[in-house]
């Protein structure tokens, strides 16, 4: 998908994201500001003031979506929405009438993600990623790790927005934190592990640790209404986007198809679930998950722009 490089972009991947057994190793994400209540960060929380670009096809930026309209956050936060598919320059933005719900940076008017980085860091070198928080006032990015900027959302505008639901509240934050780190390195990251795989090892270690954990989720699921407690926490809303976008991409292009989360019963029920809370299913586009994952060349090289010979049966 392509990188930058002191500030260029450039094509290829990060070295550091393929192990010595051809194992897939996540890079981790370089902006870690912070918003707070109070400003004390220096990023303080205001209606207006921030900037998210995401895409419809990503898991990790679909975490901020969820958020944004579960902690009423959609008149104060904007979003740009990228073009599905990989291109040639990263996540890009603009107007396209394939795709009306995909609206372009209106608020920099960039055309490439890439730009906001080097905007922020002309020296920077390093992945490109969605979601990236924006600030507006110092122009800068603010963030671009889902899971901190999902906690930040959660928090930071309740005075603002008068919503005080907590997705991790005291009492259950060490039971989360536990169930977030199985689920992310065996489910969240476990299906790239395993469709970015550069060796028949890596991807059986992949694998079997993916389905060992639905098994496991799928038998506390039948005993339990949530993954945590009794009400809905941020373990279930992590979890969430990868399990919607399962049978329509990982199973076949990431090859995780031992069984469809459709086949757990459990599973898919909680996911029903999830997704008919108020809110949740406007950020739920499955067209473009199939669209983004299928353009990724290293997983599906041949791709749908192959030419064809249909026309010998013209009449």
């Amino acid at each position: 998908m392509g990188v930058l490089i002191d500030g260029k972009w450039s094509d290829g991947e990060l070295p550091q994201e393929t192990g010595e057994t051809g194992q897939f190793k996540r890079a981790d994400s370089v902006f870690r500001g912070r918003i707070t209540a109070d400003g004390s960060s220096g990023f303080k929380a205001e209606p207006g003031r921030y900037h998210l670009y995401v895409a419809h096809g990503c898991p990790w930026a679909h975490r901020t979506l969820i958020y944004r309209a579960l902690k009423k956050l959609d008149g104060l936060i904007t979003v740009a929405y990228s073009i599905p598919g990989l291109k040639q320059e990263g996540w890009t933005f603009g107007d396209d009438p394939r795709y009306p719900d995909c609206i372009p940076d209106t608020v920099n008017g960039f055309k490439y993600l890439h730009e906001a980085y080097v905007a922020s860091n002309p020296t920077y070198t390093g992945k490109v990623t969605v979601p990236t928080l924006w600030d507006k006032k110092t122009k800068k990015i603010v963030n671009n790790e889902s899971s901190e900027i999902i906690r930040m959302l959660n928090t930071e505008f309740n005075a603002i927005t008068g919503d005080r639901t907590d997705y991790y509240p005291v009492a259950l934050r060490a039971e989360i934190d536990a169930m977030n780190e199985r689920t992310y390195h065996n489910i969240n990251n476990g299906v790239y592990r395993a469709g970015f795989a550069k060796s028949q090892a890596a991807y059986e270690e992949a694998y079997d640790g993916l389905f060992s954990t639905l098994d496991w989720l799928e038998e506390r699921l039948s005993r339990q209404r949530y993954l945590v407690g009794n009400q809905i926490t941020e373990a279930d809303w992590r979890l969430f986007p990868t399990l919607v976008r399962f049978d329509v991409a990982y199973f076949s292009i990431f090859k995780c198809n031992r069984q469809r989360v459709a086949d757990y019963p459990n599973l898919s029920n909680y996911m029903r679930e999830l997704y008919q809370v108020p809110g949740v299913a406007g950020t739920v586009t499955p067209r473009y998950y199939v669209i983004n994952y299928y353009s990724i060349p290293k997983v599906n090289p041949t791709g749908l722009g192959q030419p064809h010979d249909r026309a010998r049966l013209a009449a």
